[in-house]
């Protein structure tokens, strides 16, 4: 039974999906940025409260129940699909829209959801449609990583849906709400969670991944699994305390592993971990100042490194693929509106004064501040000077202001340039006058800023990155290398296991198909000394003797059924 079921704002974008490829030129043009416009409208039309129930078997699903924290994942999950399609308005491939749209749509389904079946539905809904979006790239490294990819997104939803059915089991409700990590089920989804926001040991599906994806689909792959998973945290485990040394991980995890790279979007790929890590933290602190942080940080985090991916997007696009940071350089003078916009996404990302990040991390670390937590506040005070070593100064150092490597590409055309903006001039909207998010965020919000101590300390920090870096410029010169992470075993490690387990299968398959193979030769020999031309059986027999033993068999038989 369906009680007052209206269209869930996801089904918006899955309608765009189903109509783009039956579209050409600006019709198709029209309908993909409507879609996440009406999407958007849809949003902010669902008020609080579950107002859609459905009878499932013997439980009451809720596939739309709206609130602040809902409302808000879902407001930029549709602004992202927006801005996202306009970026990719010249992509040629006529699968990555769709499927990305439909990618988009799982993430506001998930934002709405009440339930923790109608929740997995659209989680593993966005698995499948984000794989898409990494095969649209059409290349043979864009498969194997999306193979690889889909395999540890199947892991994760594998052990969510056991999580979900033994929780189901011990409750008896299907509600999608705060959770303990107390019992085995309920540990079984914090990790599938977990798995989903890059968190150790299952992160470098992420790295892997995301690069591959054409210069257009790393934009959307950035913006909604991550943060779909940062969601369901904020949701359903507030407050659990081993999220606290887990997102410490993934924050130093990703500044080491992204000053080691040297392909362009593998940085800004470690950097999405890294800011994940931030988030993770202040969910784990569980305060209200500390939850609004990690809100607020997942909304100004998609804006700023969509726009930075963009940029190295339109380096990829009007390079024709190069990608590596020891082959770029000197771009700020053929490119100087793309070197802008990825310099304003840098400065966001690295919380520099009157960008959103400013205005969103720092309250992160207030939480930990207001808890006594000195060593998780300077843990992040490190981690902020880490990030502006990595991505607020390598990647646009060594991809537009480093020594001329002779490439001379124009820049990109107006649609991206549009998508580029739109999105920089909210990264200095938010950081000025934070005001319009920080009204939208779940807790009411008694924070300022912008205090004299606050800049002050954040300009030291950003100040003295700055000047290591360029210290220690000729140690940090990139070259053709590899780095080894926790991929390793399961991308080498158990392929070389599985080649011995199927070497040695074959090889004891071989032996018992011989043994078979004698055994049964031995089997027909006997058969033949007996049934054959010169068999026992074969023989003629003389009619008396065949008298005999038919009357012996009938008196045989008359004994044993007068018996």
């Amino acid at each position: 039974m369906i009680d007052a079921l209206p269209m869930p704002p996801a089904f918006i974008l899955f309608l765009g999906a189903l109509l783009l490829p039956f579209l050409r030129g600006g019709p198709r043009a029209a309908v993909a940025l409507a879609a996440p416009l009406l999407t958007l409208a849809a949003v902010w039309a669902v008020p609080d409260g579950p107002i859609a129930t459905v009878d499932f078997l013997e439980y009451q699903l809720t596939p739309i129940e709206g609130d602040r924290l809902s409302r808000l994942f879902a407001t930029i999950f549709a602004l992202m699909a927006f801005t996202g399609t306009l970026f990719a308005l010249r992509q040629q491939s006529r699968l990555e829209l769709p499927a990305a749209f439909v990618y988009a749509g799982g993430a506001v389904g998930v934002a709405f959801a009440g339930d923790m079946i109608t929740m997995f539905i659209f989680w593993e809904v966005m698995a499948v449609a984000s794989t898409a979006v990494i095969w649209a790239a059409g290349t043979e490294a864009a498969y194997r990583a999306s193979m690889r990819y889909v395999l540890m997104h199947l892991f994760g939803g594998v052990l969510l849906m056991a999580g979900i059915v033994g929780l189901v089991a011990e409750t008896g409700s299907v509600e999608f709400g705060p959770m303990r990590a107390d019992g085995v089920a309920t540990w079984l989804i914090l990790i599938g969670f977990l798995i989903n926001a890059g968190a150790p040991p299952f992160s470098a599906w992420l790295p892997d991944a995301y690069p591959e994806a054409s210069w257009s689909g790393t934009v959307f792959l950035s913006a909604f699994t991550t943060k779909t998973a940062v969601y369901v945290l904020l949701r359903g485990f507030p407050g659990t305390e081993v999220l606290i040394p887990i997102g410490t991980y993934m924050i130093f995890y990703g500044i080491i592993y992204a000053l080691l790279e040297n392909d362009m979007r593998r940085i800004l790929a470690y950097s999405i971990i890294n800011q994940v890590g931030f988030m993770v933290v202040g969910i784990g602190i569980g305060t209200e100042m500390s939850l609004n942080g990690s809100a607020a940080h997942a909304f100004t985090h998609i804006i700023y490194k969509a726009l930075l991916l963009m940029s190295a997007g339109s380096v990829l696009l009007m390079t024709g693929g190069v990608r590596r940071c020891n082959e770029l350089g000197g771009l700020f003078k053929c490119m100087p509106y793309t070197a802008l916009m990825g310099t304003i996404g840098a400065l966001a990302i690295s919380s520099f004064p009157f960008t959103s990040g400013f205005i969103s991390k720092s309250m992160i670390a207030q939480g930990a501040a207001d808890q006594g937590m000195a060593w998780i506040w300077l843990a992040l005070a490190a981690a902020s000077a880490g990030v502006f070593l990595h991505a607020g100064i390598k990647y646009p150092w060594y991809v537009f202001f480093q020594k001329d490597h002779g490439l001379r590409p124009q820049e990109p055309p107006l649609s991206l340039k549009l998508a580029m903006g739109l999105f920089a001039f909210l990264c200095i909207a938010l950081g000025v006058y934070p005001d319009p998010l920080y009204a939208i965020l779940p807790y009411p919000v008694d924070y300022v800023p912008y205090t004299t101590g606050h800049v002050v300390t954040m300009l030291q920090l950003l100040l003295f990155s700055g000047l290591a870096f360029f210290v220690m410029l000729p140690y940090m010169k990139r070259t053709l290398t590899i780095t080894l992470d926790f991929d390793w075993f399961y991308r080498r490690l158990f392929r070389l296991g599985a080649r011995e387990l199927v070497d040695r299968s074959a090889t004891a398959h071989g032996a018992a198909l011989s043994d078979a193979e004698a055994r049964l030769g031995q089997f027909i020999t006997r058969i033949f000394r007996t049934h054959g031309p010169h068999g026992v059986l074969a023989r003629t027999w003389p009619t008396g003797s065949m008298v005999l033993w038919a009357a012996a068999l009938l008196a045989l038989s008359l004994l044993i059924y007068y018996r």
